[in-house]
């Protein structure tokens, strides 16, 4: 349980930092969209790429990119 929200946490920073997106969220709006982005990445994108704690870490930020992109604006 610990290691999937430190898993989300990482899967976000990684997001927020490829988008420039998201610097304003704080640490339990960052979990959320890591957790919310490795489900999205994983079912769009498969279950491929170096596992943490049981979450494919290339499609969940891919997927954690997608939601930033679409739901966050930049700067806010």
């Amino acid at each position: 349980m610990i290691g999937s929200l430190l898993v989300g946490l990482l899967v976000a920073i990684i997001a927020a930092a490829i988008t420039n997106r998201g610097e304003n969220m704080g640490c339990v709006g960052k979990i959320l969209l890591g957790l919310a982005g490795a489900w999205v990445g994983q079912f769009l994108f498969g279950d491929w790429g170096p596992h943490i704690a049981d979450t494919a870490i290339v499609p969940s930020v891919l997927g954690a990119v997608i939601l930033l992109a679409i739901f966050w604006k930049r700067g806010s």
